[in-house]
């Protein structure tokens, strides 16, 4: 069995890596820790970059079309990840998730009408529908006894006859949540209830940790299935996320009808030559790598913690379920959250996600990527801690 190597560090600056390359611009300098947008540090798996290295080996790169082993590949990978089992018409691909819920935020709703999200969440979810002149509306997530929950009461009292769709982040970004499939449950079925279609991103779900179940939202009951759309992709589990290789998974006959006309209208559903490559290989051969690099993301995730807890206990990281994101609590420094970001950026030289930017109940939290070799954490960690004691 390949051992895969994590620890190596992989020079990424000038690349045009929005990671490196754009610290400048958006935080001011340029010789902080790249510890903020959601890609990892790892090297691309090699059985992914040697497809993309044999297809280039051919030299030709003319018009393209999703194959057989596409679809198959994909089929393949919910089966064996969730018990799955998709049919081929149900999938197509889609340039990205979050261009995904654009697409499907004008082809099923109207200027003005209402869309749900669930903060502290991934911005764009606020941000595309707000572009797009919709109403953005908060079920705010709420935490009981240290853990984030749906406040099912509030999303009732929230509903009206202009609430036309839910965008669910499944696993949940930043907080790393895995939902249970009761809560699954009870949120389908009080969308279908009131006719609301859910937008369900699951970009993260590759990435549950042992123990907890990630569920596809359209599995949980035909509630769910008949009133959502599933966006996945292999593009944070595998890093490739510059090759924009996404996909929507619709079982329902009329919203699919609905939507894939809209996108093969303006042909937004055909994929590139390696996007195409891409899926297939990660699919097909990379169940290995996967868990060898969670079990490594793990690791990193208890070493922040453990050092929080012994270095600067006032920083509590949330716990997470999924993904290489950690949500930390930084409330107990009693900063604002301008002097919080300038203790990060200014004193630590680290650059991270400033939690104000997810929503409300964001504020006084930062997001930190973990997918990164474990001597870049051990030296953000102590950076931070050095800048703690100087408060």
């Amino acid at each position: 069995m390949q051992q895969y190597n994590f620890d190596e560090i992989v020079n990424r600056r000038g690349t045009s890596c929005a990671k490196v390359d754009m610290l400048k611009k958006l935080y001011g300098k340029e010789d902080l820790l790249p510890l903020w947008v959601a890609d990892m540090d790892f090297r691309t798996p090699d059985f992914i970059v040697e497809a993309l290295k044999k297809r280039c080996d051919h030299a030709i790169f003319g018009y393209t079309f999703a194959d057989d082993a596409y679809y198959e590949s994909i089929g393949n990978w919910l089966h064996y990840k969730y018990g799955w089992d998709t049919r081929r018409e149900w999938i197509t691909y889609i340039p990205g998730i979050v261009k995904g819920i654009a697409f499907a935020v004008k082809c099923f709703t109207q200027p003005g009408d209402k869309v749900i999200i669930q903060p502290p969440v991934y911005h764009p979810f606020r941000i595309v529908p707000e572009n797009l002149h919709r109403e953005v509306v908060y079920n705010p997530l709420q935490l009981v006894n240290g853990r984030y929950e749906m406040d099912f009461a509030q999303l009732e009292a929230l509903i009206d006859d202009k609430c036309k769709m839910l965008i669910l982040c499944s696993p949940h970004n930043p907080g790393g949540i895995v939902w249970s499939k009761e809560t699954l449950i009870r949120l389908a079925d009080i969308c279908a209830r009131h006719g609301i279609l859910v937008l369900s991103d699951e970009i993260h779900a590759e990435m549950a940790y042992s123990g907890n179940r990630h569920h596809p939202f359209s599995t949980v009951s035909d509630a769910a299935a008949s009133c959502s759309i599933t966006f996945m992709a292999p593009s944070k589990t595998f890093n490739i996320a510059g090759i924009v290789a996404s996909y929507a998974i619709v079982p329902d006959d009329t919203l699919r009808h609905k939507f894939y006309s809209y996108l093969h209208a303006i042909e937004l559903s055909d994929g590139t030559i390696f996007a195409y490559i891409a899926t297939t290989a990660a699919y097909t051969y990379g169940a290995e790598w996967l868990q060898q690099m969670r079990e490594y993301v793990i690791d990193n995730v208890h070493f922040v913690e453990e050092y929080l807890a012994r270095h600067i206990p006032q920083i509590k990281p949330y716990p997470p379920q999924a993904s290489f994101l950690l949500w930390l609590d930084c409330k107990e420094l009693g900063l604002s959250q301008k002097d919080l970001v300038d203790l990060f950026v200014n004193k630590a030289g680290l650059a991270l996600n400033d939690g104000s930017m997810f929503g409300p109940g964001g504020e006084g939290y930062m997001r930190l990527n973990v997918g990164c070799p474990r001597s870049v954490l051990e030296e953000a960690m102590n950076n931070l801690g050095n800048a703690v004691k100087q408060l």
